[in-house]
């Protein structure tokens, strides 16, 4: 599969190109600054701004899937992961590009969470992840509404480190108890729901 990934430069992202790499697709970093890729190995690069519809739709063309990795990138304009995604699924449209897997978080839910999530964690980080939030919240309704044949997927807060090699997933709710993740382990997750077609459709809370 010839899959282009959106964020390839960032923690989690890098990680998605070696893994899909790994597993033997054809990847393509979508970068605003290619001298952030910094050796990392793909099999092609594509420089668009985010918010440049036509840079992204040229992008993506000839490609069979697109991962979005870009995550909340600090000081930066509320609101603006949300219009990073519209842009992304208007770009995948006209690229002719049907399957999509968007990383949102599954921090701004409750759906499924367990009492100390629910009624104390969450409450508390609200406000410090009030602009992430809003941007999640415009987001996910724009993938859904779509049309592509995609695929969201919720991580808790996210670390560095080694894979530790599994991860839990749940489709009708955050996971329980279960708090962080490796992006190691999200970088699987994400290439393991890439290539799941039960997972067209579906709203895929991942955690370690």
């Amino acid at each position: 599969m010839k899959i282009a990934v959106l964020g390839a430069t960032g923690r989690t992202g890098r990680l998605v190109v070696a893994e899909a790499r790994r597993r033997g697709h054809h990847v393509v970093a979508v970068v605003r600054d290619p001298a952030r890729l910094q050796g990392l190995t793909t099999d092609g690069v594509a420089t668009a701004e985010g918010l440049d519809a036509a840079a992204v739709t040229a992008a993506l063309a000839g490609v069979d899937a697109v991962v979005s990795a870009l995550g909340p990138v600090p000081g930066s304009a509320a609101g603006v992961q949300g219009e990073l995604t519209e842009v992304l699924v208007r770009a995948a449209r006209d690229a002719g590009v049907r399957r999509a897997v968007v990383v949102t978080a599954s921090g701004w839910v409750v759906d499924g969470d367990d009492p100390l999530s629910r009624f104390l964690a969450k409450p508390i980080l609200a406000r410090a992840l009030r602009d992430a939030n809003a941007g999640f919240a415009v987001a996910e309704p724009a993938v859904r509404g779509s049309g592509l044949d995609w695929t969201i997927v919720r991580p808790p807060m996210l670390r560095d480190g080694a894979a530790r090699g599994r991860y839990h997933q749940r489709r009708d709710g955050n996971v329980r108890w279960r708090w962080s993740m490796r992006r190691a382990d999200l970088a699987v997750a994400v290439c393991d729901l890439l290539e799941d077609r039960t997972a067209v459709g579906a709203t895929v809370s991942v955690a370690g």
